[in-house]
């Protein structure tokens, strides 16, 4: 796993790109994330179908012990965890035709808590869903995977820090942009 460091954009967010070989990279991405989280933050992931929005949240999930089945919420709305004492809340809005369903499935209660929120497709409940504290792009590159880490806001910078030393103690080639 190849990362390049970015400094602050003009959004005022410090991001990380990171090259991703296979769906193992993916995972691994997922479980130093994981071990990055804490309690409220949320993170969107954004990215065509087959990115691996799901395969980076099962990583997520990995890092922070979940050892049973991950499912995709595409079909359920959501798929809740309480996994190392933190509620973990996997939505998927795909399936959504209209904003409105996010608030007529009352799923804003969950975003207003201590839990983690992980959400796929984000753009199709906006404007109704919460800014979030992580934004996460995924893209298909070639045979592998570009992922991009962007905080927003002061609680997700401190998670792209962590993320960030547990890169450079994992020993991945990353360096200044």
């Amino acid at each position: 796993m190849l990362s390049t460091i970015h400094p602050s954009d003009d959004s005022g967010g410090a991001s990380v790109t990171l090259t991703l070989q296979d769906e193992p990279d993916t995972l691994a991405l997922g479980e130093i994330i994981g071990r990055s989280l804490e309690p409220g933050l949320q993170l969107w992931l954004q990215g065509n179908l087959g990115a691996g929005k799901t395969t980076l949240t099962r990583g997520m999930l990995r890092g922070l012990g979940h050892t049973q089945k991950v499912k995709s919420p595409t079909y359920t709305l959501i798929e809740p965890y309480l996994v190392s004492r933190l509620d973990f809340y996997h939505f998927d809005f795909y399936r959504f035709d209209s904003p409105d369903e996010y608030l007529d499935a009352g799923l804003d209660e969950y975003f207003t808590g201590q839990g983690v929120c992980v959400v796929e497709w984000p753009d199709k409940a906006s404007p109704h869903l919460p800014q979030p504290d992580v934004e996460i792009h995924l893209s298909l590159v070639g045979e592998g995977r570009q992922a991009t880490v962007t905080a927003k806001t002061a609680t997700g910078q401190a998670c792209l820090n962590r993320l960030v030393e547990q890169l450079n103690t994992r020993g991945s080639a990353t360096r200044p942009a």
